[in-house]
């Protein structure tokens, strides 16, 4: 319902920042083992590529360089693209070097707690992909293997642990105030009036789709019950059988103008129709819970940490990482700019998994596939939604 088209591993999502959030998680391959107490030590064994680009205490292979690439379009296939320009994939070595570079000072403690996280993680998303099987298979699509995939995670999750342990209750205070409609959660019914007719397909003439809404919420004025009216009339399959019921779910997982109403209408009542790409909805929202920043979980009190620590990673790479590294970049050649563009549509071809994104920890995120944020007209990236909703 109202689910977000993203198909991106939500898994790690708290590290992305910036608005290249398509990527900027980087942090494979590299040759330091000095300057902290642990050391991501991540060189590929019998790596005789070339050098694409040294750092102050490190490198970046060709070999290197294009596994990272591979698994950040496993995390997020949407990337695929971007990874034919070369403007983008200067900005990808960049972020390597950054992570790297960060990495260096990443102490034993956060590094273990790191692996744990990667660990739990790629747990996780293996369920929800299906099990080992269709994992492996996905793994093998991207030519991805799940140690370099755990690598990846955990130098990224020990970084963001590391600098979490300086980040001020000042500086939460002042996230969570920013971004406090991250953590509001409803429960609402609504009924769906699409802009297609389901039946024929076609789009309804200009004003119908209005109309039947209005009529819909004629009936729910006079007291008809609404799960009833909902499986009668709502052409949302996401939550039509469920009686329009959407239960404590966060409103950052719909549209904008879905969860403006989510948000802000009166509990108890029947608003007018909302309007959005998808149609006409009529909402009810049952129950909102709007925690402060003392009711907070753990969990969401370390959103708010990772995201201050992602805003810092970007100011470093925005401000810094060019201090750090030495002489020129070399980009490898792109054979997939040189084959053009039918690459790009086969790996979006090889993503069966648009439906079963994992959900970022801690977070209380998650996503939903294409197909069933057309079909259901709502935009979000909880896992939790798109269960309650069906």
């Amino acid at each position: 319902m109202l689910q977000n088209n993203r198909k991106t591993w939500k898994t790690i999502a708290v590290t992305a920042v910036g608005a290249l959030s398509i990527s900027l998680l980087a942090a494979c391959g590299s040759n330091d083992t000095g300057g902290g107490s642990t050391s991501f030590n991540n060189s590929i064994e019998g790596d005789t590529s070339s050098v694409v680009v040294k750092y102050k205490g490190g490198e970046i292979t060709e070999k290197e360089f294009n596994s990272e690439l591979k698994i950040m379009e496993f995390m997020n296939p949407t990337i695929a693209a971007y990874l034919q320009m070369d403007e983008m994939r200067e900005m990808f070595v960049k972020q390597q070097v950054a992570y790297e570079y960060l990495s260096k000072d990443v102490s034993q403690e956060a590094g273990e707690k790191g692996v744990e996280e990667a660990e739990a993680q790629i747990t996780q998303m293996k369920t929800q992909v299906g099990g080992d099987e269709a994992w492996n298979q996905m793994l093998k699509d991207y030519e991805v293997t799940e140690d370099e995939l755990k690598n990846y995670m955990t130098r990224v999750l020990s970084l963001i642990e590391y600098k979490s342990q300086d980040v001020t209750d000042e500086q939460v205070k002042t996230e969570y105030e920013a971004n406090k409609d991250q953590f509001i959660t409803a429960s609402v019914r609504h009924v769906l009036i699409s802009n297609t007719d389901p039946e024929s397909g076609e789009a309804r003439p200009e004003g119908e789709a209005l109309k039947l809404a209005k009529e819909v919420k004629a009936k729910l004025d006079k007291g008809e019950d609404f799960a009833t009216i909902a499986k009668e009339y709502s052409e949302d399959p996401g939550s039509a059988e469920n009686g329009g019921l959407y239960e404590d779910t966060p409103v950052t997982n719909w549209v904008e103008a879905f969860k403006e109403a989510a948000k802000t209408q009166e509990q108890g009542v029947i608003g007018e129709p909302v309007e959005t790409d998808y149609g006409y909805h009529i909402i009810k929202v049952e129950k909102r819970t709007e925690p402060t920043l003392e009711e907070l979980t753990e969990a969401q009190t370390k959103l708010l940490k990772s995201s201050v620590v992602n805003t810092e990673i970007q100011e470093f790479m925005t401000n810094e990482v060019d201090g750090v590294i030495e002489g020129e970049i070399t980009l490898p050649a792109n054979p997939a700019a040189e084959e053009g563009t039918e690459g790009t549509e086969g790996t979006e071809g090889t993503d069966g998994t648009e439906g079963t994104d994992a959900g970022s920890e801690g977070s209380e995120e998650g996503s939903t596939g294409d197909e069933g944020a057309a079909d259901s007209g709502a935009e979000g990236e909880s896992t939790e939604s798109n269960t309650d909703g069906k």
